[in-house]
């Protein structure tokens, strides 16, 4: 008992309780091989693989597939169902696989091929091995124990002669034969299956014996000497032997009928053509014929057309001539031969009977065929077509791009009318410096030149030619624009480097020698390490032009250079000019004055110092002055504070202020302004007046 039947059987046991079930997998094995040879066996298992906590409410449903299409099922409790095949047949070729279906789960397995190789000899029976001419017999071809689709061949004397299709592995074919003798039959077939075939082996051979009528048609042809064209020919055609009434004759060569009749057929051709010439009639279903060759010499060959040129441009006087290269000298002469030129084109000029025709070629395309005739023979050439070519026109001459002097450029030399391959050269002065050849439409003339002045670009030239032998057309002189890169950059200053002062206007200048326009860019350098900074950029078609800095402050000062490019691509720098920014004249003359003033008021405080410490010496106590008359102004009374170190302290300072004039002048106040303000309510002194 299987695996799946016992658990089948536990579940009718235990209860109804649904288990946990999983068809892990399903496979489908071949055996004892996948290739084998016919009448072999073989045998197709198919396996399933199952997982289950408990008893199965289904029994297991096997499918087994050919090519898609079901051949086989069943159901099975065990693991495993085989599916037999005995005495395999090529029939039996195909992909397999099965299909496990159970407990609503269902796998499908791999697909596996089974190649069967051959196919049983076919075998041929006739009704009849013996015959009159005339009449027929059945074949039949039959394919012993082979299944499917077939193609039956059937072969008289190793000739196929029908081929029959079938669903059933036999055919019946009627044969009929013409003509007495004996004759081989045999039959073949072919098993049909998608996607492929296999053919059988021949079959038996089947003889066959047939009885020749006793009459026959009887063809002859006079003269029977060598025949040459223009001859003419009599040509008859009769019955021989117990012929029935109500023959009907008919006489052939190749396509053309010659004539018919009941009793005999005359006819009187001129030879033209070599071939077969028949008579035949049928009687009955039995068709009799008699065929005789017709072997023809010719007088002349087919003549041949050519022209005198090797290239034909329009507008050429060219020479046509037609000519038979084979003449049968003893039949026929030169003289005999009469040639004509026909053409699409213009009429032509007959130069004299001897197949020469003069004509102009036309700027088209035109074809030409002669015919030559002697004997009321016509032979007609093959056509010649002429394409007459065209003569180049005068190139034009230019440049690829931009020309710099000094530098590789490109000369593009272009013929707008001619017909290719043209060859175009270039000139340096007339003197040629190289060659090349465009033989495709998307192809250019292009040459590499270098020039060291401008005006050598005046210098060159080129010819294009495409007529052998033959001088070609040249072109005008180039005339293009030269790129001379730039050099020798200046900067130059408004005013000098040494006169820039604060407030004015500064104007830098730069200039280049080279081809406008220029892209010029100014930049200064501060020296604090910071890197240049550029100031203004801009471009002129001119050599040269300027950058205004207005007004000048001392932060101006700096290094300052330029730069300069243009269509060569070649950037130049001027020098670097050092600027320093010089104070304003205002400025130095109000510095001056302060400068000045200050030495006044420290050479007063010097002065006032002085005194102030010889008079220290000298009174001890209050000194009063006191006019000795009346009130008067012969004295003058000085408040001086005896804080002497304070005094000091400010006329140092007052002699050490430096700076501008509102600077200078704020010291002197301040210097001033530093005396004690209660310095005459502390002590008074009085002081002659001489002081």
């Amino acid at each position: 008992m299987g695996p799946l039947l016992l658990l089948f059987s536990c579940w009718t046991l235990v209860g109804a309780q649904t288990p946990l079930f999983k068809l892990r997998s399903v496979t489908l094995t071949i055996e004892p091989a996948t290739d084998l040879l016919r009448d072999a066996n073989a045998t197709l298992w198919c396996r399933a693989g199952v997982s289950s906590s408990g008893t199965l409410t289904q029994v297991p449903v096997y499918t087994f597939y050919k090519d898609g299409t079901k051949v086989f099922t069943k159901k099975s409790a065990s693991a495993e169902l085989a599916y037999p095949l005995l005495h395999v047949r090529y029939s039996n070729t195909g992909k397999y696989k099965c299909r496990v279906d159970i407990d609503g789960q269902g796998e499908n397995s791999d697909t596996s091929k089974l190649t069967v190789t051959g196919v049983s000899v076919p075998l041929l029976h006739l009704s009849r091995s013996s015959l009159s001419e005339g009449e027929e017999l059945t074949a039949t071809c039959s394919a012993p124990d082979e299944r499917g689709a077939f193609f039956f061949y059937f072969f008289v004397d190793g000739r196929e002669v029908q081929d029959k299709p079938a669903r059933i592995n036999r055919a019946d074919a009627q044969l009929r034969f013409n003509g007495g003798g004996v004759r081989q039959v045999h039959c073949e077939y072919t098993v049909m299956l998608a996607p492929g075939s296999t053919k059988s082996n021949k079959s038996n051979t089947v003889t066959v014996s047939v009885r020749e009528l006793s009459f026959r048609p009887v063809l002859e042809i006079r003269p029977v000497a060598e025949v040459f064209e223009g001859d003419q020919l009599s040509v008859s055609c009769r019955p021989e032997g117990n012929v029935p009434g109500g023959l009907l004759l008919i006489l052939t060569h190749g396509t053309q009928l010659l004539g018919s009749g009941t009793d005999h057929v005359n006819s009187s051709i001129t030879a033209k053509d070599s071939g077969e010439i028949e008579c035949s009639f049928e009687v009955g279903n039995v068709p009799k014929k008699a065929t005789k060759t017709l072997s023809v010499t010719e007088l002349f060959s087919v003549p041949r057309l050519s022209v005198s040129l090797a290239e034909v441009f329009e507008g050429d006087r060219m020479v046509l001539t037609c000519s038979s290269a084979v003449l049968v000298a003893r039949r026929l002469s030169s003289e005999d031969i009469s040639y004509a030129l026909d053409s699409t084109g213009p009429p032509a000029t007959d130069l004299g009977g001897a197949g020469r025709f003069s004509a102009q070629a036309p700027p088209y395309h035109l074809s030409y065929t002669c015919a030559a005739t002697a004997r009321g023979i016509t032979k007609h050439s093959q056509a010649l077509l002429v394409w007459p070519k065209v003569s180049v026109v005068r190139p034009s001459i230019s440049v690829v791009g931009r020309v710099v002097l000094g530098r590789p450029f490109q000369i593009r030399c272009r013929s707008e009318r001619g017909s290719l391959p043209i060859n175009y050269t270039l000139f340096r002065k007339y003197d040629p410096l190289n060659v090349t050849t465009v033989s495709t439409p998307s192809q250019e003339a292009l040459f590499t030149a270098t020039i060291q002045e401008s005006d050598d670009i005046k210098l060159y030239m080129c010819e294009a030619a495409n007529r052998p032998n033959n001088e070609g057309e040249l072109s005008p002189r180039l005339n293009a624009s030269v790129i001379v890169p730039l050099s020798n950059a200046t900067l130059t200053t408004l005013p000098a480097p040494w006169d820039v002062s604060e407030g004015n206007a500064l104007i830098l200048i730069c200039g280049v020698a080279g081809t406008p326009p220029v892209t010029f860019k100014w930049y200064r350098e501060d020296g604090g390490g910071g890197g240049a900074q550029l100031l203004f950029a801009g471009t002129v078609d001119g050599r040269s032009t300027s950058h205004r800095i207005h007004p000048v402050s001392r932060d101006h000062s700096g290094s300052y250079y330029c730069e300069a490019v243009n269509q060569a691509r070649n950037p130049v720098r001027s020098q670097t000019v050092h600027i320093e920014v010089r104070l304003a004249l205002w400025k130095k003359g109000v510095m001056a004055a302060s400068c000045l003033l200050v030495l006044c008021v420290a050479a007063l405080l010097c002065v006032l110092h002085l005194k102030s410490r010889r008079g220290k010496k000298e009174v001890t106590t209050e000194l009063s002055v006191k006019p000795s008359g009346s009130k008067s102004d012969d004295s003058l009374t000085v408040s001086l504070a005896p804080d002497t170190e304070a005094y000091t302290a400010a006329t140092d300072a007052a002699s050490n202020s430096e700076g501008t004039e509102g600077r200078a002048t704020n010291g002197t106040r301040d210097s001033v302004a530093s005396l004690p303000a209660d310095i005459s309510n502390r002590s008074s002194y009085s002081i002659p007046a001489t002081v």
